[in-house]
């Protein structure tokens, strides 16, 4: 489509440029021992680009989807053991998130549907969309009843599917090509959305089916992945332009960031842990680099190297405050961890 082929084309131009002449980054420091994170991978045994991995709630069991490989796949963290579970060929799942029950609920990104599979048994449920026009399930979050908010991309749709009936509905987005992309389901059950293809925010209010879209300043803006801190804000990354940036709800106000990497950043994964530090991956910098951000201080601390040499090899994270760890997959075929540090490095003008 001609807005995702100007955001390639921009991104790849800001690449060549940064590649070409190194710039410091942006209110970072040199990296320390300590602005590191601790990190760990695993290979997983199928090819296939192993991503959006999500902990179930008693942490035995880390799922994740092989996209391209077409599987559903959970890790065993005590025992380092992963275990596939066959689906239906032709899905190629974008995105598994788990239930309090321990159930996990897949995204099937080319054949219209949600599957469920049963957290005990490991049985199939399927929810196809109730339209042809909806053709591309894209990523999942969770409501404070437990139904199912999904983001379908290039339909230019969200899709809302009630997990006690089934039911799905379907919300097609006013500004055409607006492609919506991240999603975080607020604990008052407002819907927060990127509309990747624009440079706009979505939002769907509690009790209705009607979108409401926050223009952010700049027309070149790109947000991919979006995240919420306790204080309401809405964050999220420009990918097009490589900043971090925080919308506030009440009255649409938009703050940005530069990031360490700049234009060349491509900064995608994103997730938020307890203490509201925003973790963000850039992933136009090779090896790809996860980069923390304190919204007290405003301020970017360290980085580490995660991912292989590729361009965009992490595309998301979930963050579990219980191991204060991100979890991540590769498309270059690992399964990650990065557990954050309790206390921030110390911050050196």
């Amino acid at each position: 489509m001609p807005s995702l082929d100007r955001v390639h084309a921009v991104a790849v131009m800001a690449l060549i440029v940064a590649l070409a002449v190194p710039s410091a980054p942006a209110e970072a420091q040199p990296a320390r021992a300590a602005d590191t994170v601790q990190h760990s991978a695993w290979d997983v045994p199928w090819k296939g680009r192993p991503r959006d991995p999500y902990v179930a709630p008693d942490g035995d069991r880390v799922w994740f989807v092989g996209q391209s490989g077409n599987y559903v796949a959970f890790f065993s963290p005590a025992n380092g053991q992963f275990r596939q579970i066959a689906i239906d060929s032709g899905t190629h799942p974008h995105t598994v998130v788990v239930d309090k029950q321990g159930n996990a609920w897949y995204a099937g990104n080319m054949n219209g549907m949600i599957g469920r599979i049963d957290g005990r048994s490991l049985s199939i449920k399927r929810y196809p969309m109730p339209e042809e026009a909806a053709r591309d399930p894209h990523t999942i979050d969770f409501d404070s009843k437990g139904n199912l908010w999904f983001s379908l991309q290039n339909s230019n749709m969200m899709g809302h599917l009630d997990a006690a009936t089934g039911a799905v509905e379907l919300i097609r987005m006013p500004t055409p090509r607006s492609r919506p992309y991240g999603v975080v389901v607020a604990p008052d059950n407002t819907v927060w959305f990127d509309l990747f293809g624009t440079n706009k925010i979505g939002m769907i209010a509690p009790g209705t089916k009607t979108v409401k879209e926050y223009v952010l300043p700049n027309e070149r803006a790109r947000p991919r992945r979006i995240a919420r801190t306790s204080d309401g804000g809405i964050w999220y990354t420009d990918y097009s332009r490589g900043f971090l940036g925080r919308l506030e709800p009440a009255t649409g106000a938009v703050k940005e960031w530069e990031l360490p990497g700049k234009g060349a950043s491509l900064p995608y994964a994103m997730a938020v842990d307890e203490q509201d530090r925003l973790w963000v991956v850039e992933t136009g910098v090779r090896p790809n680099r996860l980069v923390g951000f304190d919204p007290k201080s405003q301020r970017f601390f360290g980085h580490t190297d995660i991912g292989e040499n590729a361009v965009n090899a992490v595309r998301h994270m979930v963050y579990d405050p219980a191991t204060r760890s991100l979890w991540y997959g590769s498309d270059q075929g690992q399964l990650g961890r990065a557990v954050v540090p309790r206390m921030l490095p110390v911050l050196q003008d």
